[in-house]
């Protein structure tokens, strides 16, 4: 077993370390800031033989593991870990959110999409001043206009309509007993809160995290929470059906319409809502095969074109390790990555695909052309690529804050597996609580997940932007849950990371990390974290590399920011001896199975 463990902060705002525009020394707000390290165990005492469950939070994990005790499905167990995240961990997701799922059933992956939805009084307009400007980004999530459809309920509830094996009701009786008897408040939560004004200014979040003088509630508070054990009650004996209309509905839709910038989300958009089943993107990759998520969320393909970039590069194929050669390889072919996804990437249903085919993007003879770029030396700010016949009329999205999220990775005694990762957005969304017109304490957060549309819907030369807001489209994501599979079709390893666009590069070094060169999963996630987003810096975990090697790096003409980045890896990896796993030290989570 692991003991519970604190994060490292994140240094900066992370568009702004991006950009490189502000000095590491500045302390200003950011999305999801954290504390200390504490190093775990190597995942499991011992590897597990008939389940396994990874999530952010202990006790979240307990409730998946109480359901997999009692029969449950790897899917069942995802949906009790969930309702406890929106529970204990709720600055990072909820049932107001959305998320991504794959599920292995043990003959196919299938893909759902829990995404969040524009209202339908959307427009690409949503978030531009009078003037024609962008909001400031802060300005943009702390308002009613960030809200999108929750879709995180309405896709487990049709997912299992097909994977459970327990009733749905079943499902939220860990999450509504903890949330009546109470939990502890954790020090990650506390420390979260601590930066909070405007939770703090929200009537119901204040009264619930706070103090009557405004402080956070201190650490080991036992916290309850009536109004969303309520909300659960009625989720658990009507269906999802209980959170998109009736009383529930009527309360999100009221708190959003009634912000000081009201948002555009009605009660027919909420009870409009569907779930998407998407075909999964499956990949080979060395002697891997790698199934993930495709559009809305970029994740899977630009981990996929970065790892197909690195491979082409002799020096980074034979590292063994972190080291110079390895990390400019990584830099460039993550330049190369970013600049398509900038450029194509949104939500099918209203952006058509480089040559019609999203897996255009990483043809081996496209990856080979583009592959060409990377030299000795650093290369400027990339640009997008050609992968179709066709030169599509788009312009590249600015690059802009992106944070929030959580990962659950569960293994059944059938074997089937579920990788998920949800969000509400920013750290506790959009700041505002619902109380599902219950009239009781707590409630759930609302998300923020519209602001991860480009705030700006038109590039400087005046073409579209490929992820700008529309009427019921979906924005594009960083999401990253992953499926990997050995050359006998047997399923290796279920992951993922909550961090914004730096999901990307977490799971990519987790993958690297533990196939590639051959780590245990623990230490594979204790690896070092870095990136590059094609604007601004490399910016590498502190200690990652020696000086003789940053200096290399920046000899090779890379401006180096080193920083804490705050990853929440949550790994499972079968091996002869079983299953065992990786919870990653910059959170709270642990890893349990039998």
């Amino acid at each position: 077993m692991q003991r519970t463990v604190l994060a490292l902060p994140l240094a900066l705002p992370l568009a702004l370390v991006l950009a490189g525009s502000l000095p590491l020394a500045q302390a200003l707000d950011q999305p999801e800031a954290a504390t200390r390290r504490t190093e775990k165990p190597a995942g499991l005492s011992a590897p597990a033989q008939r389940f396994a469950v990874t999530a952010a939070n202990p006790l979240a994990v307990e409730a998946g593991v109480e359901i997999l005790k009692a029969g449950g499905s790897a899917f069942d167990a995802a949906v009790a870990v969930q309702a406890m995240l929106g529970l204990v961990e709720p600055q990072s997701s909820g049932i107001a959110g959305g998320a991504f799922l794959l599920h292995w059933d043990g003959r196919e992956v299938q893909a759902l999409d829990g995404r969040e939805t524009a209202p339908a009084a959307a427009a690409p307009d949503l978030f531009l001043k009078p003037d024609g400007k962008p909001l400031p980004m802060r300005e943009a999530i702390l308002s009613g206009l960030s809200t999108g459809t929750p879709g995180v309920l309405a896709m487990l509830a049709q997912g299992h309509a097909t994977h459970g094996r327990l009733p749905w009701g079943r499902l939220f009786e860990p999450a509504i007993r903890r949330a009546e008897q109470g939990f502890a408040i954790s020090p990650r939560l506390f420390e979260l809160l601590g930066s909070e004004a405007a939770l703090r200014a929200d009537a119901q979040a204040g009264s619930y995290f706070f103090d009557a003088s405004g402080a956070p509630k201190p650490v080991g508070t036992v916290l309850k929470n009536p109004a969303y054990a309520a909300v659960l009650r009625a989720v658990a004996k009507q269906g999802a059906k209980a959170f998109y209309e009736g009383p529930v509905a009527a309360d999100i839709v009221r708190r959003v319409q009634a912000h000081a910038r009201p948002g555009r989300l009605t009660a027919d958009d909420l009870a409009g809502y569907r779930a998407v089943v998407r075909a999964p993107l499956c990949n080979d990759w060395r002697s891997y095969r790698v199934c993930g998520f495709g559009p809305p969320t970029s994740g899977h393909l630009t981990l996929m074109q970065i790892l197909g970039l690195l491979d082409t590069q002799p020096a980074a194929r034979a590292a063994t390790g972190l080291n110079a050669d390895w990390m400019h390889a990584y830099a460039e072919s993550a330049k190369l990555a970013f600049a398509d996804r900038a450029q194509f990437i949104g939500d099918p249903a209203f952006v058509t695909a480089p040559g019609g085919d999203w897996l255009s993007l990483l043809d081996p003879a496209y990856l080979k052309q583009r592959a060409q770029l990377i030299g000795a030396t650093a290369m400027a700010p990339a640009r997008a690529g050609q992968p179709g016949a066709v030169k599509q009329a788009l312009a590249p999205q600015a690059e802009q804050l992106e944070s929030g999220t959580s990962h659950i990775s569960v293994v059944d005694a059938q074997g089937h597996a579920v990788a998920m990762t949800t969000s509400v957005e920013s750290a506790f969304g959009s700041r505002v609580m619902s109380d599902g017109g219950t009239g009781l304490a707590g409630g759930f957060i609302l998300n923020n997940q519209l602001t991860d549309f480009s705030l700006n819907p038109v590039g400087a030369d005046g073409q579209p932007v490929a992820n700008r807001v529309e009427a019921g489209k979906r924005p594009r994501s960083s999401m990253a849950p992953t499926l990997v599979f050995d050359a006998q079709g047997r399923l290796l390893m279920a992951a993922g990371s909550p961090g914004g666009p730096v999901i990307i590069h977490y799971v990519a070094k987790v993958l690297t990390g533990a196939l590639a060169w051959g780590l245990p999963a623990q230490q594979a996630v204790d690896l070092p974290n870095f990136g590059h987003f094609n604007s601004g810096s490399l910016i590498i975990e502190r200690g990652a590399l020696t000086p003789e090697q940053l200096a290399d790096l920046r000899g090779r003409g890379h401006t180096v920011v080193e920083t804490d980045l705050t990853s929440g890896l949550q790994v499972l990896q079968r091996t002869p001896a079983g299953w065992v796993g990786g919870a990653d030290p910059r959170r709270e989570g642990v890893v349990r199975g039998e």
